[in-house]
């Protein structure tokens, strides 16, 4: 998705184009400390704020997975990426191999975000991005209707193959297929 296809697409985010050297200068000189912001196609995109059941989300799934992973693969929350296009996102999630910590990793297993008020913005602007990345499988966590999106084999700015997921189901990683995670434990407590 262009710069002005985000723009038109979604109004209600704030947009500011740059390149990933600007953007990590900014940020190195605290530009936006304490505000939630990425880059996505040279553009600074304001960041939603998180609400109880996507910050339980969050916790719950990164004590999953840290769990189920162990020491191979690591778990970032909220950490960038590189990507292709001038973009650095801050998934909610990714894994990433141990390796690729010397950096901000740009070849992770998985990304994964959690979706309220973001699903459109999550479905199209981020699901393009991603694949056009390559990464090879990416999540959608709907809150609102209690279900996973699973996304796999990215081809060109789309995804060859989608799953849903329902709350009685269970998740499995791609690249670690002994890994299960169940729907109901990711959304335990979520109010």
């Amino acid at each position: 998705m262009s710069l002005h296809a985000i723009i038109e697409e979604f109004p209600e985010r704030r947009v500011f184009p740059i390149d990933r050297a600007t953007w990590r200068a900014m940020i190195d000189s605290g530009a936006f400390v304490g505000r939630r912001a990425e880059l996505i196609r040279g553009v600074i995109v304001e960041m939603s704020p998180q609400n109880q059941p996507h910050a339980r989300v969050i916790q719950n799934l990164t004590r999953l997975l840290f769990e189920a992973l162990g020491r191979r693969a690591d778990v970032r929350c909220q950490l960038p990426l590189v990507a292709i296009d001038h973009s650095e996102p801050e998934p909610d999630l990714a894994v990433v191999p141990i390796e690729a910590l010397d950096d901000h990793p740009s070849a992770p297993h998985l990304v994964i975000e959690v979706s309220d008020s973001s699903l459109r913005y999550d479905r199209l602007a981020k699901r393009e991005l991603y694949a056009e990345s390559g990464y090879p499988e990416y999540w959608i966590v709907d809150l609102a209707r209690r279900r996973v999106e699973v996304y796999r084999q990215p081809a060109g700015d789309a995804y060859a193959t989608c799953e849903v997921i329902e709350a009685d189901g269970s998740l499995v990683i791609a690249a670690f297929p002994d890994v299960r995670i169940a729907l109901a434990a990711m959304f335990e407590a979520v109010r």
